[in-house]
C-alpha cells in the first residue's frame, strides 16, 4: 500500500471553508485505478491544520493518476478558487510506502 498525504495550515477563519470544499469534492480520485481511500483529517490541538489522506494500492497507481487529465483539471481548479486566502496555500506532500500491518 502506498500513502499520500498532503497537509495545509489555512487561516484559523477559513477552516470551516476548506472543510466544507472537500466534504463537497468532486470524488473523481475515488474512479482511478488503484485507488484504495479519501479521508480529510483534522489536527485535533491545531483545528487549522488539514491534511488529505490519501490510499492506494501501489506506487505505480498514484503516479498514473497524478499524471492523469483529471488530475490536472483538478489541481488546475484549486489554483482560482474564489478566495484567495485558500488559493494561494500550498500544501506540504509526503509520500509513504506502507512496510509492515
Amino acid at each position: 500500500m502506498y500513502i499520500v498525504t498532503s497537509t495545509v495550515e489555512v487561516p484559523e477563519d477559513k477552516t470551516a471553508d476548506l472543510i466544507k470544499i472537500y466534504q463537497n469534492r468532486s470524488r473523481r480520485v475515488d474512479q482511478a485505478e488503484g485507488f484504495h481511500q479519501f479521508r480529510l483529517i483534522q489536527n485535533t490541538k491545531k483545528l487549522n491544520e488539514l491534511t488529505v489522506h490519501l490510499e492506494w494500492h501501489s506506487k505505480e497507481a498514484y503516479l498514473k493518476w497524478v499524471r492523469s487529465k483529471e488530475f490536472k483539471e483538478i489541481h488546475e481548479l484549486e489554483k482560482h478558487y474564489p478566495d484567495k486566502a485558500l488559493a494561494g496555500i500550498v500544501p506540504k506532500v509526503r509520500q509513504y510506502e506502507v512496510v509492515a500491518e
